[in-house]
């Protein structure tokens, strides 16, 4: 079986973090997907789509520091959905993207420019410079 997302979109707004217990955090943000198609009448139109993103451990670090709103992103995951009862007692669900890699498109934002094209992943997350000093001939 396969749960596999992919998805380029703009962040609808600054990633939001939280950290647990035992240290580990997780950075949250909306992602937002365009799709654009012609209505009966041969019209343009433009439907927007919102997915919650949530990013975990070292990788929500680099997230945190580089992605603001705005941000054009590729991000590849999986689909997670959970429900609980809310205060009321009513059933809620939630369904989010866990974000396994990242890559930043554009180069909005300062520091940003520097690392934009880089893909970061969960693999290289706990050495951000694997990418910038596997081709150094020394």
């Amino acid at each position: 079986m396969v749960n596999k997302v992919i998805l380029v979109g703009r962040l609808g707004k600054d990633p939001e973090a939280r950290s647990f217990e035992g240290g580990t955090k997780k950075v949250s943000f909306t992602l937002a997907t365009d799709e654009k198609y012609k209505d009966k009448n041969g019209e343009k139109q433009k439907r927007t789509e919102w997915h919650n993103i949530g990013i975990w451990g070292k990788l929500a670090d680099i997230a945190e520091q580089y992605l603001k709103k705005g941000s054009l992103l590729y991000v590849e995951g999986r689909i997670s959905s959970r429900q609980y009862d809310d205060k009321d007692g009513n059933k809620k669900y939630f369904s989010e993207i866990i974000a396994d890699n990242f890559q930043m498109l554009d180069s909005k934002g300062g520091d940003q420019s520097a690392n934009s094209g880089s893909v970061v992943s969960s693999n290289t997350a706990a050495d951000e410079t694997t990418n910038q000093t596997d081709d150094l001939p020394f």
